[in-house]
């Protein structure tokens, strides 16, 4: 692949505000969506000043907002047309419900072709945006998926998605639910006490020091996995408890603690790359841990279904890349103190579209912090890619 310097343009920034018609029996996000039958969505487009495109570049993650990352606006200063997509469930991820943000990511795509009269859409899918955008493609060319995890009905199949016609996967992980099962603390022994724990499987004991034996980390993998089902099961039994009561009580938030305990931040030895050791994206891993803002932290019993449980959830990576046709280019930052080092692989090796590529920055942390060079460098590959496709000018 050839690398290009294209030249700097100014942005300019457009708040965008789409609604569309959708109604549910509660309301699961504070003044967006529920009885008042109305979404919601709020984005900002990059646009490069006196230069036109037949193509937007749509980035989109289920919980946050992406415009304030470096990559969406270094795309635009490089003559890119950029829409940083937010869902219903931005800043809060506590109700979401995956199958809604597929819809939600429909309703962009279809404002930019049908309003902004776009030709052509690629999904560029960041981090937590990665399965997502995979999940979005594996519907719009083939709609499946007619209700939640939990059973309820959702509007996949009516929403009329619209393909995008190629897909980047950049410092993504495999999906929620496989990141949760990774990360979660199986020392927890008691749910409703975060202080119960079995010292055996306690990362941050004293006595538990890498580099990890491989009967320690098979006993810390199998335990990540049995609590994530124990925790799974109790949902599922407390959802269909409220629904054999049949009253006006139909939905439940509660609490998971510890849920930052992956071995892989404390030992540089298990699938070794230039990541930090002893960090991790989010500060500290045994603060992360227990900490107010970890994974999963908050949720609600369908939203547990739909985002982090690895046996329920639709929105697995490995599994809808597996349907993927269009041009797909795979990128992993060899220094994410986010991405587990062998995610973007396992997607690239399952993608079944025949225009693949993937590659590797050296050095790259995740948010390319201080690294402007670096930043530069992808998008450059970013677009050259997609200049040899017909989809950038």
């Amino acid at each position: 692949m050839k690398r290009t310097i294209t030249p700097v343009h100014e942005v300019q920034t457009e708040w965008v505000h789409l609604h569309y018609a959708e109604s549910s029996i509660f309301k699961e996000v504070y003044g967006f969506v529920g009885t008042q039958g109305t979404v919601n969505l709020e984005g900002v487009r990059y646009t490069p000043v006196g230069r036109p495109s037949k193509t937007l570049l749509v980035f989109m993650h289920p919980a946050s907002t992406l415009q304030l990352l470096p990559m969406p606006r270094e795309l635009a200063r490089h003559g890119a047309h950029v829409l940083c997509a937010g869902s219903r469930y931005q800043r809060n991820d506590s109700a979401l419900i995956m199958e809604n943000v597929v819809v939600d990511l429909g309703a962009y795509i279809r404002h930019a072709k049908e309003v902004w009269k776009y030709e052509k859409v690629v999904l560029v899918g960041w981090s937590g945006g990665g399965s997502l955008s995979l999940l979005y493609q594996s519907q719009a060319e083939n709609p499946t998926i007619s209700t939640t995890p939990a059973g309820d009905p959702c509007s996949i199949k009516q929403a009329g998605l619209m393909p995008a016609d190629a897909l980047i996967f950049q410092a993504a992980h495999t999906g929620r639910a496989r990141m949760l099962s990774e990360w979660i603390d199986p020392s927890v022994l008691d749910e409703n006490d975060p202080d119960r724990i079995d010292p055996g499987l306690n990362l941050y004991a004293t006595t538990c020091r890498p580099p990890y034996s491989a009967d320690f980390l098979a006993a810390f993998r199998a335990g990540q996995r049995a609590r994530l089902r124990r925790r799974t099961a109790w949902v599922k039994e407390t959802l269909e408890t409220l629904r054999r009561k049949g009253g006006q009580e139909v939905e439940r938030g509660f609490v998971t603690h510890r849920t930052m305990a992956d071995p892989r931040f404390l030992d540089p030895t298990i699938e070794p790359n230039g990541r930090p050791i002893g960090r991790c994206f989010m500060g500290i891993p045994e603060t992360v841990n227990n900490g107010p803002v970890g994974i999963a932290r908050f949720s609600t019993l369908r939203a547990w279904l739909s985002q982090w449980s690895p046996d329920d959830s639709n929105a697995d990576g490995v599994t809808c890349a597996k349907s993927l046709t269009v041009p797909f280019l795979a990128i992993e930052h060899s220094a994410d103190d986010a991405v587990p080092q062998s995610h973007v692989r396992q997607v690239f090796e399952a993608a079944s579209a025949t225009d693949k590529s993937m590659t590797v920055l050296q050095g790259a942390t995740h948010y390319f912090l201080g690294q402007p060079e670096m930043l530069q460098q992808a998008a450059t590959i970013c677009l050259d890619w997609l200049a040899e496709r017909g989809l950038h000018d």
